[in-house]
């Protein structure tokens, strides 16, 4: 069924893809939300969970899928099939960083400039702050991953990037603050065993994304819900496990030093 016909009848259901930014075992949390976007919709909905971001930004391309939380990265490489519908807001404004973490044990590290020839950890290919950040830097020095790591390999998820780096699995790896910092609330014994060594600049947050072809009137009424999160009961303890403060609009510009990071690494 087109993405766009889910409107004509109530009994159709919306489908959200996620990915694996989500810290632990999460099935109750993403049934409890599920349940709550139901009773505001008035609208079955369905949450599509994939392990990349690529395979979620194929599904939202081919129209399996209405809308997704997705990376800005990803975002960024696919304007001409979606379009931006929420920023969530995270320690009060809508944006986050990349953390470049190496062992607790490493002193010595401070920049990827001392990783040359150190087994690295990516998260995602299709990550910002799991690979486009940590590349880019690269390409500031004249460099590639390929040539400059001694080994590379990605975690598919940010929580792993840390278990690699604390485990020793990685001497350095890329991932994203707002993961790190919760991680770091929930499992200190994990966080503490890696330190950070840069905090990039600030990024827009990963974005809620609508596809093309879904009805305005509903995404107008998704957009809805997730801004008047904060003002619900249920929609604020929601809102508290995920460790975030709610949602805003957002605009496209937020995510403009993610194009030319894109652009710069394009052209190389």
């Amino acid at each position: 069924m087109a993405a766009n016909t889910w409107a004509a009848g109530e009994d159709v259901p919306i489908r959200i893809g996620l990915t694996p930014v989500f810290l632990d075992d999460q099935t109750a949390f993403v049934n409890t939300w599920r349940v709550y976007l139901q009773s505001h919709l008035k609208r079955p909905v369905v949450f599509v969970q994939r392990a990349s971001y690529r395979e979620i930004t194929d599904l939202m391309r081919s129209g399996k899928l209405d809308f997704a939380w997705l990376c800005g990265y990803p975002y960024v490489r696919n304007k001409q099939t979606m379009n931006l519908l929420a920023v969530p807001v995270y320690q009060g404004k809508p944006v986050y960083r990349s953390y470049l973490i190496v062992p607790a044990s490493d002193r010595q590290t401070r920049s990827i400039a001392d990783l040359r020839g150190k087994v690295f950890a990516f998260s995602d290919p299709d990550s910002n702050s799991g690979y486009l950040v940590p590349a880019y830097e690269l390409h500031e020095l004249q460099e590639k991953s390929s040539t400059f790591f001694s080994k590379t390999f990605f975690t598919w998820s940010h929580r792993k990037v840390v278990e690699a780096v604390a485990a020793g699995l990685a001497q350095g790896g890329a991932v994203e603050s707002y993961v790190w910092d919760t991680l770091a609330l929930q499992h200190p014994e994990l966080t503490t065993r890696t330190r950070i060594v840069r905090e990039s600049a600030e990024f827009g947050f990963p974005p809620f994304v609508v596809g093309k072809t879904v009805a305005p009137a509903d995404t107008a009424a998704m957009r809805k819900t997730l801004l008047a999160m904060p003002q619900d009961e249920e929609g604020a303890k929601l809102l508290r496990n995920l460790h975030l403060d709610g949602f805003v609009a957002g605009d496209e510009h937020m995510y403009d030093s993610i194009a030319r990071m894109m652009r710069a690494i394009a052209e190389k």
